[in-house]
């Protein structure tokens, strides 16, 4: 019966925002050039394995390397540059020594022992390490590396989460771009400017598990 009460709305659910996992190494390398390398190399990711490269030379602009166009996509909908290739990105890994080769550049480096961060890291459990809430929590003190954050907002209305699980120096470094030599290993500086943070000021290697939290515009991957 209708007493001409209408009845209450219904409650509307805030969209769901979708996350997807990567995990691998982060490289970052700084050369005496001024052009600073950020080396994604992902063994597992929503795309499978695969590997990029975002490169900020001396002048500001900031290319990205990407496989594919839907990785490219993908990088490009939550970081900033100011130009796109889709080209081979091919790493070889062996014991301590890194070959990269993508479209113009030609990257080595080799890494050295675990000094105390990277032990600090390792003596965290890894199903701690990952999950956001203990990633915003130790985002404050690695604040004191310049530069660096673990949690932040990223591009497209998205948010993001590293949560670093070892570390390593890297001891030596050659880079070519273009067919020219980008010059000695040098500190990554000033900071990156692809997204909210950046790479450690000393270059390393970093094993990763990174989490983006897509718009909710976006159910999947861009």
């Amino acid at each position: 019966m209708n007493d001409g009460h209408l009845p209450p709305p219904a409650r509307r659910t805030p969209p769901t925002r979708a996350r997807v996992r990567l995990e691998g190494h982060i490289a970052g390398v700084g050369t005496s050039s001024g052009t600073r390398v950020v080396l994604g190399h992902w063994a597992r990711s929503p795309f499978g394995p695969f590997s990029d490269v975002m490169l900020e030379q001396a002048d500001g602009h900031r290319l990205l390397l990407a496989p594919s166009r839907e990785t490219a996509d993908f990088i490009a909908g939550t970081y900033a540059f100011d130009e796109v290739r889709v080209v081979p990105v091919l790493v070889s890994v062996e014991g301590r020594n890194w070959s990269v080769r993508a479209g113009p550049l030609e990257l080595r480096f080799a890494t050295g022992r675990r000094d105390l961060v990277g032990l600090l890291l390792r003596a965290v459990p890894s199903v701690l390490a990952v999950r956001p809430a203990w990633i915003a929590l130790v985002d404050l003190p690695a604040r004191a590396l310049r530069g660096v954050r673990t949690c932040g907002t990223a591009g497209g209305g998205r948010r993001e989460w590293y949560g670093a699980r070892d570390l390593r120096r890297v001891t030596t470094a050659t880079a070519v771009y273009e067919g020219g030599s980008l010059g000695a290993l040098a500190p990554v500086e000033p900071p990156v400017r692809f997204g909210f943070g950046s790479t450690p000021r000393r270059p390393c290697v970093v094993r990763i598990t990174t989490t983006v939290e897509l718009g909710t515009d976006a159910l999947g991957p861009a």
